[in-house]
């Protein structure tokens, strides 16, 4: 093995992590940016956390913070959720002596509630697992603190975990993929190649292979996929609170390759110049996740 990589074994692959120069598909991207295009992509991550709106509450167990509720969003969950009161700016729900699967059903049977009023959007019978928000790194193989469905993750303001990947040629431009106008989040913006949440019990290294395959129709070359750090974005959005910390890779593709997709949720496929991938953030017609995980793709290979 050179010694300019390692190699983070995870179940059946390995995932590549570069320490020096990145390989030229990534580079060539970066080399075609303008200054005021690597500031734009700069200030992307440094504004990645935005502030929550006046009044929101803090959704806690015990000493456990769990996420951050608007404040009509407390009252529709505490008058649903048994054990849940409100504190002053917290909403407390005293569970601590629960184990996680009485927990997680507890809450779950709440969510229900919420989507049959029409609070909760966009169901998905996909559950998401919450571990301290204040850990950065899933663990699958360890319990999570609880797991209930993803589409409550934003109206509950809890963090939940997602894998981009962004996927480049080798002459340097970038494989974009445009969300279904069905979806229930962002229809009809752009994303990078694929990006998907993390599921409940599923590692990053699989829910990057599942994605990949389900999105863009693209069966996992290992050694072409480099690990590219992990962002925390948060903002305000029309259904919640936004949480999310996003896994980000880079991916080395083929010339001749392109995406198909598989599932449904992609319409179509775009492979886009640097400028024309600056152009598309700039005019807010990528999703705000997507943005950022270019930002920390591009940035983090040539600015480790």
């Amino acid at each position: 093995m050179p010694p300019s990589t390692v190699l983070c074994r995870v179940r059946r692959f390995s995932i590549h992590m570069s320490l020096t120069l990145p390989p030229h598909h990534i580079r060539s991207f970066f080399d075609a940016l303008a200054a005021s295009e690597r500031l734009c992509l700069t200030s992307l991550r440094t504004h990645a956390r935005q502030t929550p709106p006046p009044g929101c509450l803090v959704l806690r167990s015990g000493t456990q913070i769990l996420g951050l509720l608007l404040p009509e969003h407390a009252r529709a969950l505490v008058a649903v959720l048994g054990h849940c009161d409100l504190q002053g700016a917290d909403v407390v729900w005293n569970t601590q002596d629960l184990d996680p699967e009485h927990r997680s059903a507890e809450l779950q049977a709440a969510l229900r509630r919420l989507r049959d009023q029409g609070r909760v959007t966009g169901w998905r019978d996909e559950d998401f697992g919450f571990w301290s928000g204040s850990d950065p790194n899933p663990n699958p193989g360890q319990p999570a603190f609880l797991q209930v469905e993803r589409a409550g993750f934003r109206f509950l303001g809890m963090m939940s975990h997602a894998v981009h990947i962004n996927g480049f040629t080798p002459d340097g431009r970038m494989w974009c993929g445009q969300r279904s106008v069905h979806k229930a989040t962002d229809p009809g913006l752009w994303d990078n190649l694929t990006a998907g949440g993390l599921a409940a019990g599923e590692t990053l290294a699989r829910c990057a292979q599942r994605e990949l395959w389900e999105e863009a129709g693209y069966r996992l070359v290992p050694k072409h996929l480099l690990a590219a750090g992990r962002v925390r974005i948060s903002r305000a959005t029309p259904t919640g609170w936004h949480d999310e910390m996003l896994h980000i890779f880079n991916l080395c593709l083929d010339s001749d390759f392109v995406p198909s997709n598989q599932d449904g949720e992609v319409q179509a496929f775009d492979c886009l110049s640097a400028t024309e991938v600056m152009t598309r953030i700039s005019s807010g017609q990528l999703t705000a996740d997507a943005a950022l995980a270019i930002a920390q793709g591009v940035l983090t290979e040539n600015h480790p």
